[in-house]
């Protein structure tokens, strides 16, 4: 990530590696991505890619990271709610180069150990989020530990819709899921 104080040449060199690594990604997948075909794409030497990133996992992981960030993270707003999250997870799952991705890290995640730990911790940070929300969302009389199962069980239903149906969710169907899977007392 870049920082206030790079140099601007960098910054620039770091926004076009990152954005060619997600257009390459999205469409050779992980297995056919490489050094060489992002420093084609961003028309940034390969040796500049490799003082900027230690390797391809770092680069892939860095370049998901700028992907699809998650609603209301920025000083002074209000938290989002499990709804907004949903949402937001549905349409990142279904939409955009987040979703081109998503085989693409799958993949990745199954067949590198350095891209699945990188993967993972990912996959940490943007969950507790959805923990948080569903904690807010509870009476306080509920075992706050439910949060966990309950964010597996929402975003579980989501990437098995995605990755194993034809189907996607509506409105109506994200708001019917969430009162399904946090019953009538949630607070949204």
């Amino acid at each position: 990530m870049t920082t206030s104080d790079e140099d601007p040449r960098i910054a620039r060199s770091r926004r076009a590696v990152l954005t060619a690594a997600v257009e390459v990604l999205a469409e050779r997948g992980y297995s056919g991505f490489t050094i060489d075909a992002a420093a084609q794409r961003s028309g940034i030497a390969r040796s500049t890619i490799y003082r900027l990133w230690d390797g391809k996992p770092q680069l892939v992981d860095d370049a998901l990271s700028t992907l699809n960030p998650p609603p209301a993270e920025r000083a002074g707003e209000r938290a989002p709610t499990t709804m907004a999250l949903v949402r937001h997870l549905d349409a990142a799952l279904n939409t955009g180069p987040t979703a081109a991705c998503l085989p693409a890290l799958i993949d990745g995640a199954e067949r590198d150990p350095a891209i699945r730990r990188l993967h993972h911790a990912q996959s940490r940070r943007r969950r507790r989020a959805l923990i948080e929300a569903i904690e807010r969302s509870l009476p306080a009389t509920t075992d706050q530990r439910d949060a966990e199962l309950l964010a597996d069980a929402l975003a579980g239903a989501l990437f098995y819709t995605r990755l194993m149906t034809p189907r996607r969710f509506t409105r109506s169907d994200l708001a019917r899921l969430v009162e399904l899977v946090l019953g009538e007392t949630h607070r949204d």
